[in-house]
Protein backbone atom coordinates (compact mmCIF):
# COMPACT_ATOMS: atom_id res chain seq x y z
CA UNK A 1 0.00 0.00 0.00
CA UNK A 2 1.78 3.36 -0.81
CA UNK A 3 -0.72 6.05 1.43
CA UNK A 4 -2.04 3.53 4.13
CA UNK A 5 -0.32 2.10 6.87
CA UNK A 6 -1.71 -0.03 9.66
CA UNK A 7 -0.80 -0.26 13.00
CA UNK A 8 -1.83 -2.63 15.80
CA UNK A 9 -2.00 -2.35 19.17
CA UNK A 10 -3.87 -5.22 20.97
CA UNK A 11 -7.22 -6.03 19.85
CA UNK A 12 -7.42 -2.86 17.96
CA UNK A 13 -6.09 -1.72 14.20
CA UNK A 14 -5.62 1.69 13.74
CA UNK A 15 -5.85 3.17 9.71
CA UNK A 16 -3.61 5.79 8.47
CA UNK A 17 -4.07 7.84 5.84
CA UNK A 18 -1.50 9.45 4.21
CA UNK A 19 -0.88 11.69 1.46
CA UNK A 20 0.50 14.35 3.79
CA UNK A 21 0.85 16.93 1.04
CA UNK A 22 -2.72 16.91 -0.04
CA UNK A 23 -3.57 16.33 3.25
CA UNK A 24 -5.39 13.11 2.51
CA UNK A 25 -6.99 13.84 -0.38
CA UNK A 26 -8.62 10.61 -1.96
CA UNK A 27 -6.62 9.74 -5.71
CA UNK A 28 -7.56 5.93 -7.00
CA UNK A 29 -4.70 4.58 -5.35
CA UNK A 30 -5.66 5.65 -1.84
CA UNK A 31 -8.77 4.39 -2.41
CA UNK A 32 -8.00 1.21 -3.52
CA UNK A 33 -5.02 1.16 0.06
CA UNK A 34 -8.17 1.66 1.88
CA UNK A 35 -10.16 -1.68 0.65
CA UNK A 36 -7.18 -3.68 0.94
CA UNK A 37 -6.23 -2.64 4.24
CA UNK A 38 -9.80 -3.51 5.48
CA UNK A 39 -9.32 -6.46 3.67
CA UNK A 40 -6.28 -7.52 5.50
CA UNK A 41 -7.95 -6.75 8.65
CA UNK A 42 -11.21 -8.99 8.22
CA UNK A 43 -8.71 -11.54 8.11
CA UNK A 44 -6.86 -10.90 11.52
CA UNK A 45 -8.60 -12.11 14.07
CA UNK A 46 -7.13 -10.45 17.15
CA UNK A 47 -8.31 -7.08 15.68
CA UNK A 48 -11.58 -6.83 17.48
CA UNK A 49 -12.15 -3.28 16.48
CA UNK A 50 -10.82 -0.39 13.88
CA UNK A 51 -9.46 3.24 14.27
CA UNK A 52 -9.50 5.49 10.71
CA UNK A 53 -7.43 8.46 11.36
CA UNK A 54 -5.42 10.88 9.25
CA UNK A 55 -1.36 11.14 9.88
CA UNK A 56 -1.28 14.75 9.98
CA UNK A 57 -3.19 17.43 11.05
CA UNK A 58 -5.78 16.44 9.03
CA UNK A 59 -8.85 13.68 8.85
CA UNK A 60 -9.26 13.39 4.67
CA UNK A 61 -9.65 16.70 2.52
CA UNK A 62 -12.13 14.75 -0.37
CA UNK A 63 -11.61 13.92 -3.78
CA UNK A 64 -8.18 14.85 -5.42
CA UNK A 65 -9.60 17.80 -7.56
CA UNK A 66 -6.19 18.05 -8.92
CA UNK A 67 -7.09 13.97 -10.40
CA UNK A 68 -10.28 15.21 -11.74
CA UNK A 69 -9.05 18.04 -13.52
CA UNK A 70 -6.68 15.51 -15.49
CA UNK A 71 -10.11 13.67 -16.53
CA UNK A 72 -12.09 16.69 -17.04
CA UNK A 73 -8.47 17.31 -19.70
CA UNK A 74 -9.35 13.82 -21.53
CA UNK A 75 -12.00 13.45 -24.33
CA UNK A 76 -15.47 13.35 -23.34
CA UNK A 77 -16.29 9.61 -23.64
CA UNK A 78 -13.35 8.74 -22.15
CA UNK A 79 -13.59 11.24 -19.35
CA UNK A 80 -16.90 9.57 -18.44
CA UNK A 81 -15.05 6.26 -18.04
CA UNK A 82 -12.75 7.27 -16.15
CA UNK A 83 -15.94 8.88 -13.59
CA UNK A 84 -17.83 5.93 -13.59
CA UNK A 85 -14.84 4.12 -12.26
CA UNK A 86 -13.77 6.93 -9.50
CA UNK A 87 -17.68 7.37 -7.91
CA UNK A 88 -18.21 3.55 -8.69
CA UNK A 89 -14.77 2.73 -6.66
CA UNK A 90 -15.35 5.01 -3.81
CA UNK A 91 -19.00 3.38 -3.74
CA UNK A 92 -17.63 0.33 -3.28
CA UNK A 93 -14.70 1.56 0.03
CA UNK A 94 -18.05 3.17 1.23
CA UNK A 95 -20.31 -0.23 1.41
CA UNK A 96 -17.25 -1.86 2.61
CA UNK A 97 -17.19 0.36 5.74
CA UNK A 98 -20.57 0.05 6.38
CA UNK A 99 -20.61 -3.54 6.12
CA UNK A 100 -17.28 -4.21 7.80
CA UNK A 101 -18.17 -6.62 10.30
CA UNK A 102 -15.54 -4.51 12.81
CA UNK A 103 -16.69 -1.47 14.69
CA UNK A 104 -15.01 1.24 12.98
CA UNK A 105 -14.12 4.76 14.88
CA UNK A 106 -13.62 7.70 12.60
CA UNK A 107 -10.32 9.75 14.86
CA UNK A 108 -10.81 13.02 13.05
CA UNK A 109 -7.99 16.09 13.84
CA UNK A 110 -8.64 18.57 11.97
CA UNK A 111 -10.66 18.75 8.18
CA UNK A 112 -13.09 16.15 6.93
CA UNK A 113 -14.48 17.85 4.24
CA UNK A 114 -16.56 16.32 1.17
CA UNK A 115 -15.93 12.51 0.50
CA UNK A 116 -13.37 12.87 3.73
CA UNK A 117 -16.93 13.64 5.59
CA UNK A 118 -18.44 10.77 4.00
CA UNK A 119 -15.56 8.96 4.86
CA UNK A 120 -15.96 9.46 8.27
CA UNK A 121 -19.96 9.36 8.30
CA UNK A 122 -19.51 5.65 7.38
CA UNK A 123 -17.87 4.69 10.56
CA UNK A 124 -19.65 3.58 13.40
CA UNK A 125 -18.28 6.34 15.60
CA UNK A 126 -16.53 9.62 15.98
CA UNK A 127 -13.78 10.90 17.89
CA UNK A 128 -13.50 14.46 16.96
CA UNK A 129 -11.19 17.26 18.08
CA UNK A 130 -11.99 21.08 18.89
CA UNK A 131 -9.85 21.67 15.65
CA UNK A 132 -12.63 19.06 13.42
CA UNK A 133 -14.29 21.08 10.80
CA UNK A 134 -16.57 18.71 8.74
CA UNK A 135 -17.79 20.22 5.37
CA UNK A 136 -20.44 19.08 2.23
CA UNK A 137 -18.04 21.04 0.00
CA UNK A 138 -19.24 19.79 -3.36
CA UNK A 139 -21.63 22.13 -4.41
CA UNK A 140 -18.81 25.28 -4.12
CA UNK A 141 -16.77 23.00 -6.73
CA UNK A 142 -19.64 22.57 -9.07
CA UNK A 143 -19.98 19.08 -8.08
CA UNK A 144 -22.27 16.96 -6.15
CA UNK A 145 -21.19 15.06 -2.84
CA UNK A 146 -24.35 12.80 -3.40
CA UNK A 147 -22.76 9.37 -0.75
CA UNK A 148 -22.12 12.59 1.96
CA UNK A 149 -25.63 14.23 1.92
CA UNK A 150 -27.10 10.36 2.31
CA UNK A 151 -25.06 9.84 4.93
CA UNK A 152 -25.59 13.21 6.69
CA UNK A 153 -29.55 12.23 6.74
CA UNK A 154 -28.65 8.34 7.68
CA UNK A 155 -26.77 9.81 11.19
CA UNK A 156 -28.46 13.09 11.31
CA UNK A 157 -31.68 13.52 9.66
CA UNK A 158 -33.53 15.37 6.86
CA UNK A 159 -33.36 18.91 8.08
CA UNK A 160 -29.85 18.75 9.28
CA UNK A 161 -28.37 17.18 5.63
CA UNK A 162 -30.38 19.62 3.85
CA UNK A 163 -28.96 22.45 5.89
CA UNK A 164 -25.36 21.70 5.60
CA UNK A 165 -25.50 20.28 2.17
CA UNK A 166 -27.19 23.37 0.41
CA UNK A 167 -24.75 25.62 2.23
CA UNK A 168 -21.74 24.02 2.53
CA UNK A 169 -21.42 25.41 6.01
CA UNK A 170 -18.94 23.84 8.35
CA UNK A 171 -19.68 21.53 11.15
CA UNK A 172 -17.70 21.81 14.38
CA UNK A 173 -16.98 19.21 16.91
CA UNK A 174 -19.32 20.69 19.20
CA UNK A 175 -22.43 21.19 17.31
CA UNK A 176 -21.38 17.73 15.71
CA UNK A 177 -21.43 16.31 19.21
CA UNK A 178 -25.11 18.31 20.01
CA UNK A 179 -26.95 16.58 16.60
CA UNK A 180 -25.71 12.96 18.18
CA UNK A 181 -23.45 11.87 15.67
CA UNK A 182 -20.23 12.64 17.41
CA UNK A 183 -18.31 12.24 20.69
CA UNK A 184 -17.77 15.21 22.98
CA UNK A 185 -14.72 16.95 21.52
CA UNK A 186 -11.23 16.10 23.53
CA UNK A 187 -7.59 17.54 22.45
CA UNK A 188 -5.94 16.37 19.53
CA UNK A 189 -3.55 14.27 21.10
CA UNK A 190 -6.20 12.56 22.62
CA UNK A 191 -8.64 11.57 19.67
CA UNK A 192 -6.46 8.47 18.69
CA UNK A 193 -6.72 7.73 22.76
CA UNK A 194 -10.51 8.50 22.83
CA UNK A 195 -11.02 6.11 19.59
CA UNK A 196 -9.03 3.65 21.12
CA UNK A 197 -10.92 3.07 24.15
CA UNK A 198 -14.05 2.78 22.28
CA UNK A 199 -12.38 0.05 20.37
CA UNK A 200 -11.29 -1.92 23.41
CA UNK A 201 -15.21 -0.94 24.97
CA UNK A 202 -16.58 -2.75 22.12
CA UNK A 203 -13.64 -5.63 21.68
CA UNK A 204 -15.12 -6.82 25.20
CA UNK A 205 -18.46 -8.24 23.08
CA UNK A 206 -18.73 -11.26 21.02
CA UNK A 207 -17.72 -10.85 17.66
CA UNK A 208 -20.67 -12.62 16.01
CA UNK A 209 -22.65 -10.28 17.98
CA UNK A 210 -21.07 -7.53 17.50
CA UNK A 211 -20.87 -8.08 13.57
CA UNK A 212 -24.66 -9.12 13.56
CA UNK A 213 -25.45 -5.78 15.58
CA UNK A 214 -23.33 -4.16 12.84
CA UNK A 215 -25.73 -5.57 9.84
CA UNK A 216 -28.74 -4.09 12.03
CA UNK A 217 -27.68 -0.64 11.71
CA UNK A 218 -26.43 -0.36 9.01
CA UNK A 219 -28.56 -3.00 6.33
CA UNK A 220 -31.83 -3.25 8.42
CA UNK A 221 -32.62 0.03 10.08
CA UNK A 222 -30.57 1.55 7.34
CA UNK A 223 -32.30 -0.65 4.58
CA UNK A 224 -32.31 2.08 2.44
CA UNK A 225 -28.89 3.37 2.67
CA UNK A 226 -26.43 1.22 0.32
CA UNK A 227 -29.25 1.57 -2.60
CA UNK A 228 -29.24 5.58 -1.72
CA UNK A 229 -25.64 6.24 -1.82
CA UNK A 230 -25.20 3.77 -4.99
CA UNK A 231 -28.16 6.09 -6.02
CA UNK A 232 -25.81 9.04 -5.63
CA UNK A 233 -22.78 7.70 -7.02
CA UNK A 234 -25.01 7.96 -10.32
CA UNK A 235 -25.55 11.54 -9.46
CA UNK A 236 -22.15 12.29 -8.51
CA UNK A 237 -20.50 10.50 -11.99
CA UNK A 238 -23.56 12.38 -14.17
CA UNK A 239 -22.40 16.00 -12.13
CA UNK A 240 -18.67 15.39 -13.13
CA UNK A 241 -19.42 16.12 -17.13
CA UNK A 242 -20.94 19.76 -16.88
CA UNK A 243 -19.81 23.23 -17.47
CA UNK A 244 -20.80 23.66 -13.98
CA UNK A 245 -17.70 21.13 -12.72
CA UNK A 246 -15.58 21.87 -15.58
CA UNK A 247 -15.57 25.97 -14.13
CA UNK A 248 -15.82 24.44 -10.14
CA UNK A 249 -12.18 22.17 -10.69
CA UNK A 250 -10.74 24.75 -12.72
CA UNK A 251 -11.56 27.55 -10.69
CA UNK A 252 -9.93 25.62 -7.69
CA UNK A 253 -6.85 24.58 -10.02
CA UNK A 254 -6.48 28.70 -10.73
CA UNK A 255 -7.65 29.62 -6.81
CA UNK A 256 -9.85 32.00 -7.57
CA UNK A 257 -13.94 31.97 -7.00
CA UNK A 258 -15.70 29.85 -9.40
CA UNK A 259 -17.95 32.09 -11.69
CA UNK A 260 -21.15 29.61 -11.97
Amino acid sequence: MQHVDIKINGPVATVLIGRQEKLGALDPILIEDLQTALGDIHLEKRVRAVILAGRGSYFCAGMDLDVMDRIRQLPAQEAMGQWFTLWSRWTECLENILRFPKPIIAAVDGIATGAGFALALAADMIVASPSARFTCSAPHHGLVGGATVALLNFRAGGAVAARYSLTCDAIDASTAHRMGWCEPPVPSEQVWVAAEKLGRQCANGSPESIAATKRILNETIGETLLSQISAASAVSTTMCSTESAAEGILAFKEKRKPKF
